[in-house]
């Protein structure tokens, strides 16, 4: 399985997870797990939170599992912070925001798709190491899922511009798939606004939507017929999803869309369809003078809503299309007070969307500040902490009892220099990234990775006794040394393990630390030495050990 194997079946498990029985999505999330436990066995960085993403998604849309994303979308922040991979960080921040709207929590909701938000507007470099195409895909997902929560939110011009801004990131090298979900996503987005301008009596404006939204429908045709959805070769897409069957009816209620649209209120449906397939069809059988049946479907879909806290807006729409149709259950003087209420109601959107343009300000200015600072203290090769950012943490570490007994390592690539020679320097600098990232990934997330110059760096790993340290580090040279030899050019490391000793200064442990990785060099490479294997290094043991009696201290190779 290749990685771009993986990352196309992730896609199609995503487009997949969302039409299908309750049981089948629980099987499509089981098979997402076993997808990403083989991206972490791999463990390239971008891979890893693509497939983050995909096991969270997957969990959002199923029944019941939406609190089971939490921690998958929480380590999908840790992992996109740490490998400086802005877009997948925003579109987590958009997952978030999603999570947040399921949880009837909207006021955090909309902050978090400020802060997507606010990153997206930074990040219009693309990666050249990702690629044109992929970066634009990857910005026009993350697009999508902020437009989801807005859409969700009622808060639809916004809505408007992410989605204007996902067809364009896209617009160049999308797919049929791609452009069916922008259409549909539109679509949507049109449907749900019209309704509302609706319900505040803006009947003209609200038309104009309908009428735009049933041309995309039209539009949907060509590119759902090789899009990635669960399909009916031969068969419409107007026939087969409900948002386009919806749209059409909504423009031009007739009886000729009753049958379709039937067929489509009892089937499955995509999130968030099933409410604007049963307005439409109750429109469409009141316009044949079924009053009776179009009132059952609805009262059916508002019973349906009623567990689904996650569209406030369109609850309401369902509650008007009740009392529109049904005029004996509610009296003309509170149909006026509703509309009247609804129309301060869309007046409030203004809040909602300067709020959200302030949010979105505010983390802007402080993730600017923050890279400023950050950059002051990170390699700007690897993107580890520098020399000062070391001197401090070693500094905070020193004088944390939690973190005692404090392991330093420093950490020497042997083989590099033919690197840059036979190859060039800038083959030595994707030597040194692809190192830093394996070196940082075969370690515990408290650890510290930094870069100390050239081609070594310094490991802390705080609260490590000397068995685990020793194993940890063994692992990280391991991981390195495995790598495919058109990534590392076959550098491995030598490592010099110590213990920090009380009131040692930063400079005394690290000569040390130095001294013991010679102590590896002179072993012949790619293994980890401590100061207990060096002659004359009688105070080198570690805190509560005995040196001696200590057989696995001694230099290890860890192939």
């Amino acid at each position: 399985m290749s990685d771009a194997w993986l990352v196309g079946r992730a896609r199609e498990l995503i487009a997949a997870v969302q039409r299908q029985e309750h049981e089948n999505q629980l099987e499509i999330v089981k098979i997402m797990d076993e997808l990403l436990e083989e991206t972490l066995r791999r463990g390239e960085p971008t891979l890893v939170a693509q497939l983050l993403r995909a096991s969270a998604f997957s969990r959002l849309v199923t029944r019941g599992l939406a609190a089971e994303a939490e921690p998958r979308l929480d380590e999908m922040l840790a992992h996109t912070r740490r490998h400086g991979l802005s877009l997948l960080r925003a579109d987590a921040h958009a997952l978030r925001g999603r999570r947040l709207v399921l949880a009837a929590q909207e006021d955090a909701a909309l902050t978090e798709i400020a802060r997507a938000l606010a990153i997206l507007d930074d990040s219009t470099i693309p990666d050249r190491q990702v690629g044109v195409r992929n970066w634009n895909r990857m910005q026009s997902m993350a697009l999508i899922d902020c437009w989801i929560v807005l859409n969700q939110l009622g808060v639809y011009e916004a809505a408007e511009e992410v989605i204007g801004r996902a067809h364009q990131a896209i617009r160049e090298s999308a797919s049929p798939h791609e452009i069916t979900l922008q259409l549909m996503n539109r679509v949507k987005m049109l449907l749900g606004w019209g309704l509302r301008l609706e319900r505040i009596e803006q009947y003209d404006e609200s038309a104009e939507k309908f009428r735009t939204a049933a041309s995309m429908a039209v539009a949907a045709e060509g590119p759902f017929a090789e899009s990635l959805f669960p399909r009916k070769i031969g068969v419409s897409a107007v026939d087969q999803v409900g948002v386009l069957a919806a749209a059409l009816a909504l423009h031009d209620p007739a009886a000729e869309h009753v049958e379709r649209l039937q067929g489509m209120h009892l089937g499955h449906h995509y999130p968030h369809e099933q409410e604007l397939v049963a307005i439409a069809l109750a429109r469409c059988l009141d316009q044949t003078g079924r009053r009776t049946d179009a009132l059952q479907v609805l009262r059916e879909a508002r019973d349906v809503l009623a567990e689904d806290v996650s569209q406030p807006s369109m609850r309401l729409t369902l509650s008007r299309e009740l009392a529109r149709l049904d005029p004996d259950a509610a009296s003309q003087s509170l149909i006026d007070y509703a509309t009247a209420l609804e129309t301060e109601m869309w007046a409030l959107r203004e809040s909602q969307i300067a709020t959200l343009n302030a949010r979105r300000e505010h983390e802007r200015l402080s993730a600017e500040h923050g890279a400023i600072t950050q950059q002051a203290l990170q390699d700007p090769l690897t993107g580890l902490p520098n020399r000062r950012a070391l001197d401090e943490r070693l500094r905070s570490l020193a004088s944390s009892a939690d973190a005692q007994p404090l392991a330093v390592a420093l950490v020497d690539l042997d083989g590099f220099k033919g690197v840059n020679d036979k190859q060039s320097h800038a083959e030595g600098d994707n030597v040194l990234r692809v190192v830093a990232s394996t070196l940082r990934d075969a370690l515990r997330g408290d650890d510290v990775v930094a870069r100390y110059g050239g081609d070594e760096f310094i490991v802390l790993l705080p609260g490590a006794p000397a068995s685990a340290a020793k194993m940890a580090l063994g692992r990280a040279a391991k991981s390195v040394a495995t790598l495919p030899h058109h990534l590392s050019h076959g550098v491995t490391l030598s490592i010099g393990l110590v213990s920090l000793r009380p009131q040692e200064r930063a400079e005394q442990v690290l000569a040390r630390a130095d001294a013991a990785m010679y102590e590896a060099k002179r072993g012949g490479g790619n293994q980890v030495a401590s100061a207990n294997s060096m002659v004359g290094d009688g105070m080198g043991g570690w805190p509560g050990e005995t040196a001696p009696t200590d057989p696995a201290w001694s230099a290890e190779d860890p192939t």
